[in-house]
């Protein structure tokens, strides 16, 4: 083992951007930064560029195994409309201006999907008719559309990789550290990580980058154990990085208790928006109940009002009657896709009924292979069985019904005047409240770091094209930062030796202290990081309000929360690598840890249950807008460890009064 690690090769590159991530909001950065690289070029500006991802491109981010539809798609809808919907499916408190921006631009980044190939269904009579061409496509809700999606990711990576040029594309390099800029330390100047294949560090200086490496999955413990163990519905490989790493640079942080526990088929995490959508399934008790549909139901929803009272009750709600079922004796909570797929069947045709449990099954093949394994292995199908509900853990994103993530620089176009509602709302050009623009969009609070897709807080139900179309805003702006600053070069905060030093801190640990012990993995030195992960998931899981608490927390919970994960972050500091794969285990597990203790933290001062269903403060169990209807934000001190809570004022820039019947 000595021989594989000696002293790492260094690499350095100097660059005007940077891209670290692979996924859609990555792969929608390089495509729109092709052409205007090209531009900027011809007035004289050549930029260097690349996107570094811990994976390959091909099959990297949340759509990698594939995808059965693109939720958001807007079509004839309004943008309004679509900010609208998000602001109530997160009890309120969003980004109008982010919502509304990409609203207007999400379904470029559809149509060209189309146009490189993905197969997106039509209704009958516009077969082969694309959209941009007026095609009307078959949806499965107002926002939603269906696709044969397996490929999904393949398609835009390519035209990702067509648009960078291969040469501009690092694959299997890992960033874990943004480092600062000399002279000014609300600055970035550039990035280090490790190849997952070579004995080498790269380094990397830059005037401006695009954080965009995902939300963050595994840090409570999953409700799947033993053969399942390790087993989420967001994928696994999404470690908080882009949480972790944005704070320790300086970044504020948005809405970090804005989680998503997203209710799946047991066991196998499959996805139900399909099933409920398109095949018009619906949810039952153990007594064959539609408890959605019951009185009862309603008048346990009033004490949420006006939320209760949107047209689509919001997702943390829904989860809050299904526990409320199981809670009272009513489970287990099943979909019933027996009567959902006879029913359909009723006016159909053997072949017809055929091709739609292929349908049914596609779905699943499409993006949770893993649920067809459950089902084979209990004998069982939709078509013959009904299965059963259960919400997940919990998990941090910022890209689906979850709104977490970095305040960000909004466009500059949109607003509304101050109104009596609002009269001391301080105005900036272009109408947005104070602190919602500085200039370039999509910049975090720290200069020349822009993100996008889940990095993004206050802004959910992106989803895939949403984050594609996101990357390619953020970009725009980026390349302009770059221009507008080239004549002042990145200046490293940090000696390299020191940031490698770091980077390879775990495989130290290990090689100094092998030989202490005759079993590997048992050694008072050091820590593996699967050790150190089943820690982390335990800590969150029953004190901050996980699964085994029924996502039930109050104060004296999350201060001994607090407690144990300070005691985790010091013995962070012995985690071991014996290889490269451990060691990218090691770094991610130092990002799940403070991407938790930002969770943790935000728990801790919001003092109320916004989001019943997704959490519980049981010594604050009501929804609190005289209190808390706004953002509450933080910023990380990496000198101190320490964090700085605050809250921003929330602000409507759309009605919102048409939302609720």
């Amino acid at each position: 083992m000595a021989g594989v690690f000696g002293k790492p090769e260094v690499v350095e590159e100097t660059l005007d951007l940077l891209i670290i991530g692979g996924g859609m909001g990555a792969c929608g950065a390089a495509y729109e930064a092709g052409p205007w690289l090209r531009a900027a070029k011809q007035a004289g500006h050549d930029l260097r560029i690349k996107l570094v991802d811990k994976a390959a491109l091909d099959r990297s981010g949340a759509v990698a195994q594939g995808l059965s539809a693109i939720n958001t798609y807007l079509g004839a809808n309004d943008p309004a409309d679509y900010a609208r919907m998000v602001a109530s499916d997160l009890m309120g408190i969003t980004r109008d201006d982010l919502t509304y921006d990409l609203g207007r631009h999400v379904d470029d980044s559809v149509h060209r999907f189309e146009e490189w190939g993905l197969p997106i269904w039509k209704q009958a009579g516009d077969e082969g008719k694309p959209l941009v061409a007026g095609g009307v496509p078959v949806r499965s809700g107002k926002w939603q559309i269906l696709i044969n999606g397996e490929s999904y990711k393949q398609i835009v990576a390519e035209a990702a990789r067509r648009a960078l040029g291969p040469e501009c594309i690092a694959e299997h390099v890992v960033i874990v550290k943004l480092i600062n800029d000399q002279h000014d330390p609300n600055r970035i100047a550039g990035a280090v990580g490790f190849s997952l294949r070579e004995h080498r560090i790269y380094i990397y200086r830059c005037t401006a980058c695009l954080l965009v490496a995902g939300g963050c999955v595994s840090i409570f413990r999953p409700r799947s154990v033993g053969e399942g163990a390790g087993l989420t519905w967001y994928p696994a490989w999404n470690t908080g990085s882009t949480y972790a790493m944005a704070a320790e640079a300086g970044a504020e942080l948005t809405m970090m208790e804005s989680r998503f526990v997203p209710v799946r088929f047991k066991d196998g995490y499959g996805p139900v928006g399909a099933w409920f959508l398109f095949f018009k399934a619906k949810a039952v008790n153990a007594f064959g109940e539609d408890y959605l549909a019951k009185p009862e139901v309603h008048q346990l929803l009033e004490a949420y009002f006006p939320y209760n009272r949107a047209y689509v009750t919001p997702s943390c709600l829904r989860n809050h009657v299904l526990l409320n079922e199981i809670r009272e004796g009513r489970g287990p909570i099943y979909i019933d896709t027996v009567s959902a797929l006879g029913k359909l069947a009723e006016s159909m045709t053997p072949k017809e009924i055929k091709h739609l449990e292929a349908e049914a099954c596609e779905d699943f093949l499409d993006m949770c292979v893993g649920q067809a394994g459950v089902w084979a292995g209990e004998n069982s199908a939709p078509e013959k069985k009904n299965s059963e509900l259960m919400p997940t853990e919990p998990y941090l994103l910022g890209s689906h019904s979850g709104g977490c993530g970095i305040w960000v620089s909004g466009p500059a176009d949109m607003g509304a005047p101050t109104t009596e509602e609002h009269p001391e709302a301080e105005r900036i050009p272009g109408h947005l409240p104070s602190g919602w623009n500085w200039g370039y969009r999509s910049m975090t609070t720290v200069v020349g770091l822009f993100t996008a897709a889940d990095g993004v807080g206050a802004s959910g139900h992106k989803f895939s094209s949403g984050s594609h179309a996101e990357g390619r805003i953020a970009v725009k702006a980026m390349i302009q930062f770059a221009i507008d600053h080239r004549d002042r070069p990145p200046q490293l905060d940090t000696p390299v030796d020191e940031l490698v030093a770091e980077v390879y801190r775990p495989v130290r640990n290990f090689l100094e202290h092998r030989d202490y012990s005759t079993a590997i993995d048992v050694n008072p030195h050091y820590i593996t990081p699967r050790m150190l992960q089943l820690r982390l998931q335990k800590i969150m899981d029953e004190y901050a309000a996980g699964v085994s608490t029924g996502y039930r927390t109050n104060a004296k919970m999350l201060e001994v929360a607090e407690g144990k994960l300070a005691m985790l972050k010091e013995d962070a500091l012995r985690l071991r690598a014996k290889d490269l794969h451990e060691l990218l285990r090691a770094w991610e597990n130092q990002h799940r840890i403070l991407a938790a203790e930002a969770h943790l933290k935000h728990l801790q001062f919001r003092e109320e249950s916004r989001y019943p269903g997704f959490y519980y403060r049981t010594d604050f169990p009501a929804v609190d807008d005289a209190h808390w209807k706004c953002f509450v934000n933080s910023v990380y001190d990496r000198k101190t460890k320490s964090w700085t809570l605050f809250k921003r004022k929330h602000l409507d820039l759309i009605d919102k009064t048409v939302s609720y019947r």
